[in-house]
């Protein structure tokens, strides 16, 4: 397969881009290596096995069944023992107990209410984990009626929540999407600007130290800017994968049910691929 044959090479770019990224910071930022997460949506097995064989360890996907079935691969579960699952997309609370059943998962970064977040709870404490679940809480920074996330004021009361109220979460960032296709050359992106800005607001009010709370921004389109602005999670799919291919009769997932509308309308919508 060519794309497997390519994988490693995009994965080197992309590393290396990060890193000098990185080094491009304004020396005020925590000193933070960024993590890369690799997204692999609609992506088969075989390519999230060539990336970890160069050396990736931590991988995202959007869709609860989507992540469920590949970390319950068999293959994949043998030759990726030590793989570090994050969802990225949008959880509903009847989906909570499946995601919580994926081997290897890492990290949840949506959190975006108080009863989500006591469902991951409540859900993560039945399974008697010997490590606390790490979450994300997730910040609507361009205050878009179609993005998920939290205002500012509802952010701060979310993080005390978890941090006195769910002792089987550990609180571990922010995280936003925010507006899709904003140009670099325009200036620093308003959405990246707005999380850094919340995290220091939190960290004050919270008496949190600035470098203990991560910041989840930036995709294949802007991650290098977003690790400039002080990202250290970036969420990165087609820069790696190619670009994604989609059957073209639209079939509805499981958070475009509700919504009565195709996955990929709710994808521009909720969840702008990494």
């Amino acid at each position: 397969m060519r794309m497997a044959a390519d994988v490693g090479r995009r994965l080197l770019s992309v590393t290396e881009r990060m890193r000098r990224a990185a080094a491009r910071r304004e020396p005020a930022l925590p000193d933070i290596a960024p993590r890369l997460v690799a997204v692999g949506k609609t992506k088969p097995a075989a390519l999230l096995m060539e990336a970890y064989r160069h050396g990736q360890r931590h991988f995202g996907e959007n869709y609860v069944q989507e992540l469920v079935e590949k970390a319950s691969d068999r293959q994949l579960l043998s030759i990726c023992p030590d793989i570090k699952w994050h969802f990225i997309g949008h959880l509903q609370k009847n989906n909570v107990n499946k995601l919580m059943g994926a081997p290897n998962l890492f990290m949840i970064e949506t959190i975006d209410s108080i009863k989500l977040a006591d469902k991951v709870n409540l859900s993560w404490q039945k399974k008697q984990a010997p490590q606390r679940m790490k979450v994300m809480v997730q910040v609507n920074t361009s205050a878009e009626d179609s993005k998920h996330g939290l205002s500012m004021e509802e952010t701060v009361d979310m993080v005390r929540h978890i941090l006195t109220n769910c002792p089987s979460l550990e609180f571990v960032g922010l995280m936003t999407i925010g507006r899709y296709g904003y140009d670099p050359s325009q200036g620093p992106n308003p959405d990246f600007q707005v999380l850094a800005a919340h995290r220091k607001e939190l960290c004050d009010k919270l008496k949190l130290p600035l470098e203990t709370v991560e910041l989840s921004m930036g995709m294949s389109t802007d991650y290098e800017h977003a690790i400039e602005l002080g990202a250290t999670t970036v969420r990165v799919g087609s820069d790696i994968f190619g670009e994604r291919t989609y059957a073209g009769k639209p079939v509805l997932d499981e958070n475009a049910k509700e919504a009565g509308k195709p996955a990929g309308i709710m994808e521009g919508l909720t969840a702008q691929a990494p």
